[in-house]
This record gives structure tokens, C-alpha cells and sequence, in this order.
């Protein structure tokens, strides 16, 4: 069970922006919204939490590589994907200078692009500036801890770090006991549901008011899940 991403398109082309909205919701993994210059993109940024931004070089209101600046000197960190007609090395040295995190030269084709939009989904999942909501705490995988609104931090261990990414990832939905022993520990048969039970108790007792009635990890049915 997958998280979806949020993705943003932002590109004057009507045509192309259409094609990767139907493209991108064949995927339930993803939700698109697009814009078609900057200032409709920065009103979607503000209304909605965007995991990923497409966006083209040449806007209307703006050049895409001005607007990547002023996003990462704003605190956005998460990923970016230029757009670009204009792939000499120049071009796209300048792009990457900007904070752009990759670039696709027009035209292309939709798979490498999705290849690439799940690739650098991967990488900030796991890098040090990736954070999750969780209930009241903010989770940050990359370096192992969960944050309280007070500022009060949690350091959490390797596999309660795992546990917390992979049920944050189903947001919400219900995973086995079976899947995660699968996703977190790999294919070891010394590993019990016990070993598990005993990581859940653990982190219950670090996050929950009363760990004997849990808030937000929830036992349910067949397994596990975060109460948001």
C-alpha cells in the first residue's frame, strides 16, 4: 500500500500539461494538479502540501529557474524537475545551480519521466531534509527522530524509524503484521511477529499519551496503521 504524492505541473503548454495529467492518474500512487504560470503555481504550492514539481524553463510571468530559487530560499525542499527545450551544458549547469534537482529536455518520453519522478521521490524519502506530519509530531527519517510541537525530540531507533516510514507511506491504510516483518526485517526467518509486537510496544511507549490506548499507532484488523 503506497502513500500518494502530491505533483505539480507547472507549463503555458495546455497539450503536454493535459497528456502527463492523464498519464499520471492511470498511477494511484500519485494526485496532479497543474498550473500554467507562476503565480497559479505558487497558489497551488500554498493551498496544497506538493511532494514534487514539474516545471518548464519558459512561463509566461516568469523564467522556471527564478521561481526554483525563490522556493528553496522559502524552505521548500522537496524535489524539482525542469523542463527544458535548451539542453546545452550551460543550460543545464544554470538549472541545477538554481536548486533544480533534475532536468528532462523536450520532448520525451512519459516513462523516463515517471522513472525519474520516482526516483527522486526515493532519494529526499530518505535524505535528511525529508519530514512527515504524524499526529502532533514531526517525523524526520533521516535523521532518526520525531519531533514534538513543544520542540521536545524523540530519538527513535533504526527499526522503529522503518516502521513509522513504511506505515506513513500506507497514510492510513491498514498493513499486515506479515508485510511489514517483510518490508522492515527482509527475508529472515529467525524474525517472529513477536519481534514485531515488541518494536510496536516500544514505540507506543514513546508516542502515545497512554500506550495502553493508542492514539496513533492503531492495532485493526489484520495489522497496524497511523492515526493522522
Amino acid at each position: 500500500m503506497s502513500q500518494v504524492r502530491s505533483i505539480l505541473i507547472v507549463d503555458d503548454d495546455a497539450h503536454l500539461r493535459l497528456s502527463l495529467l492523464e498519464q499520471l492518474s492511470i498511477h494511484s500512487e500519485f494526485q496532479a494538479f497543474e498550473a500554467s504560470d507562476v503565480k497559479s503555481g505558487l497558489a497551488v504550492i500554498k493551498e496544497h502540501p506538493i511532494d514534487l514539481i514539474i516545471m518548464d524553463i519558459g512561463l509566461p510571468d516568469g523564467d522556471g529557474r527564478d521561481v526554483i530559487k525563490q522556493l528553496r530560499a522559502a524552505g521548500f525542499q522537496k524535489p524539482v524537475i525542469l523542463l527544458t527545450g535548451q539542453d546545452s551544458e550551460h543550460d543545464v549547469v544554470r538549472g541545477l545551480d538554481s536548486g533544480a534537482n533534475d532536468y528532462v529536455s523536450k520532448p520525451f518520453r512519459f516513462s523516463i519521466l515517471l522513472a525519474r519522478i520516482r526516483a527522486h521521490m526515493r532519494q529526499h524519502e530518505f535524505s535528511d531534509d525529508a519530514s512527515f506530519q504524524i499526529a502532533s509530531y514531526t517525523f524526520h527519517p533521516g535523521s532518526k527522530l520525531l519531533v514534538a510541537k513543544s520542540g521536545a525530540k524523540l530519538k527513535l531507533t533504526e527499526k522503529e524509524t522503518a516502521i513509522l516510514q513504511y506505515l506513513n507511506r500506507a497514510k492510513g491504510g491498514v498493513v499486515s503484521r506479515d508485510e511489514l516483518l517483510r518490508e522492515v526485517w527482509g527475508y529472515n526467518a529467525n524474525v517472529t511477529t513477536h519481534t514485531l509486537e515488541t518494536h510496536i510496544y516500544r514505540l507506543r511507549q514513546k508516542i502515545e499519551v497512554d500506550p495502553t490506548n493508542a492514539k496513533i499507532l492503531v492495532t485493526d484488523v489484520g495489522g497496524y496503521r497511523l492515526s493522522f
